[in-house]
């Protein structure tokens, strides 16, 4: 019996036991521990999600306790499972669980993507916040106008208490998705597929997930998280770079597997890129994934009335998980303000409380910008309590939903939205041929 421990984030790490541990009578799955996101150690993979080999479930630790929980269960191999990490530390990871004397092991594509029965058609990134989410939008929305049934099968976010309760979740209207009491990060994630026209499928049990959502579309999206390659066998493999971290698509984990593997890249955020960032990235393309197909974007930010805040202070609110371990400056917001002559952009430092300050101790790069974090109730709070405590005349949130639904502030919110535009050819739709029309075929026989 080999001893596995299991080191994740809540996601890739829950996939990987279900694909390839779940039902192996040689293996013992001991423990998971839990990085990147918080509040999510110190809880359990219940019974009903493991299986019938582990009649208690398996704890979930802090990865800080990784070389004691080595010792402790004598666990001869650990998995990395979690994604958005430097080479280099992964290699820091290794260098911890080999001294503490287990094996380090890294499950690849082959071993953990699933099959389906209807055309999949992937997106990826080669970092967080590179335009994955805008792209799978795009995508389904092209898909959405052929009349075609979409299914966006949405990578893991199973930030509750109760992974029983998530083990499949369905969201085809806004009432679906405000009676899960989601955090931040999935409702910007779930919420504008749904008001396009998509049925959003996420939960923790992708096999079963699956099996729900290629009966109720023609076509299915997946749409990864941070840069992890896809849960599902693509048909096509779209992946996105950003040249505004140039250079980066050779440096992060899985983030340089997915250019690799990819049947088309996306090179965005052409609009605000310099030309030098720009032929960065293309050259790297070309020397690691040649026959990939290039599309070119841009990701326009559109405020309804940025005259509201020309010439005023400005606190800006920007996406959570890109600004934090995606290690992006600034987003959406940042731009919204800087284009509509904000007189200031007030560094939010100084009135951050709980967790919220914790954030900027752990992120020393993020500065004059408050990244969304609302991983529960209590960090909801502090958030607005945040944003309350900021002495600013408006605020301007980057955030893919707007964040005045959830929070009570006493400034004015003003939303930046941006969605992807292609540039140029070959475009999303040129490259979604193929597929479309055997989509069309099966869909007129059938």
């Amino acid at each position: 019996m080999r001893k596995v421990i299991i080191m994740g984030a809540g996601g890739r790490d829950f996939h990987n036991f279900n694909a390839v541990y779940r039902y192996d009578p040689e293996t013992d799955v001991v423990a998971f521990t839990a990085a990147q996101t918080p509040g999510i150690d110190e809880r359990r993979y219940p019974r009903a999600l493991a299986g019938d080999l582990y009649p208690v479930g398996i704890p979930v630790f802090p990865e800080e306790k990784l070389p004691e929980l080595i010792r402790e269960f004598e666990a001869d191999e650990v998995v990395f499972a979690y994604s958005d990490v430097s080479h280099e530390t992964v290699m820091h990871k290794a260098s911890i669980v080999l001294a503490a004397g287990a094996d380090f092991k890294l499950l690849g594509p082959k071993e953990t993507m699933l099959e389906a029965s209807k055309p999949v058609i992937a997106v990826g990134a080669v970092r967080t916040g590179a335009g994955k989410s805008q792209t799978s939008r795009r995508i389904g929305q092209i898909l959405v106008d052929r009349g075609l049934r979409v299914a966006l099968v949405r990578h893991p976010m199973p930030y509750g208490p109760d992974l029983e309760a998530m083990r499949v979740q369905r969201f085809a209207t806004q009432a679906d998705i405000d009676a899960v009491d989601p955090t931040i990060e999935e409702r910007e994630e779930y919420e504008r597929p749904v008001e396009l026209g998509m049925v959003m499928y996420a939960g923790v049990d992708y096999a079963e997930i699956l099996e729900e959502a290629q009966q109720d579309a023609d076509v299915l999206v997946w749409d990864g998280g941070n840069n992890d390659f896809p849960f599902f066998h693509p048909d096509l493999f779209v992946v996105v770079v950003d040249p505004l971290r140039a250079g980066h698509e050779l440096r992060y984990h899985p983030g340089e597997t997915n250019l690799r593997m990819a049947d088309v890249v996306v090179v965005n955020k052409l609009d605000s890129a310099a030309p030098e960032q720009v032929a960065r990235v293309l050259a790297d393309v070309e020397a690691l994934n040649p026959n990939a197909t290039i599309v070119r974007a841009e990701s326009p930010v559109d405020v309804p009335d940025p005259l509201e805040f020309a010439g005023k202070s400005v606190l800006v609110v920007d996406d959570g998980p890109a600004i934090t371990h995606g290690e992006m400056a600034y987003g959406a917001g940042t731009v919204a303000a800087r284009n509509g002559g904000a007189s200031e952009i007030i560094d939010p430092r100084p009135w951050a409380v709980g967790s919220i300050a914790e954030v900027y101790e752990r992120f020393p790069h993020i500065a004059h910008v408050l990244p969304a974090m609302g991983y529960g109730e209590e960090q909801l709070k502090e958030l607005e309590a945040t944003i309350n405590a900021v002495p600013c005349d408006v605020v301007v949130t980057g955030t893919s939903i707007d964040l005045g639904r959830l929070i009570d502030s006493r400034h004015p919110i003003h939303h930046a939205t941006y969605e992807l535009r292609e540039i140029g050819e070959p475009t999303l739709e040129d490259v979604l041929a193929p597929i479309l029309l055997r989509v069309d075929l099966s869909v007129a026989l059938f």
